[in-house]
């Protein structure tokens, strides 16, 4: 068994581990951060695509339809993983959830016209996360990309 006991300013806090991995194959440290916490950060991935990205609506009567828009849920899911972790570093969003990135970052209003060789994109002076979208837009234009073949 392992147990945490933590104070935070919430109040007590105290955390238990008990497992069948015995003290020589597992240090007790190495048990509750490897394993006890990598569990919990899996359980937000599955929270945050249930409650960001609709994973859960799986509503129709056919499984076809069910299993793609699962698929696209996890694809939206990695979308946004990436380019939190290839853009958003440094910034006050790169910490954030699914949620937050798509509601903060990327639900904005914006006039978009498209030309022949670029598409402009016009974002309102009062946006709040300018420097910040700005900044992402610059690093995904500087990723480099490989062809297949």
């Amino acid at each position: 068994m392992v147990a945490k006991a933590e104070v935070t300013a919430q109040g007590n806090n105290p955390r238990y581990v008990v497992t069948s991995v015995s003290s020589e194959e597992r240090a007790a440290q190495s048990l509750y951060e490897d394993l006890y916490c990598e569990r919990g950060n899996m359980e937000n991935v599955l929270k945050q695509q249930t409650l960001d990205l609709r994973a859960d609506r799986l509503s129709t009567h056919h499984l076809g339809s069910n299993q793609l828009r699962l698929w696209w849920a996890a694809f939206a899911y990695l979308l946004m993983e990436r380019l939190r972790a290839l853009t958003l570093q440094g910034t006050e969003l790169a910490e954030a959830t699914v949620g937050t990135i798509r509601t903060r970052l990327l639900k904005v209003a914006a006039a978009v016209r498209v030309s022949v060789r670029r598409v402009y994109v016009q974002l309102s002076s009062a946006f709040p996360m300018q420097a910040v979208f700005r900044r992402c837009a610059q690093r995904l234009a500087g990723l480099k990309y490989y062809e297949a073949g």
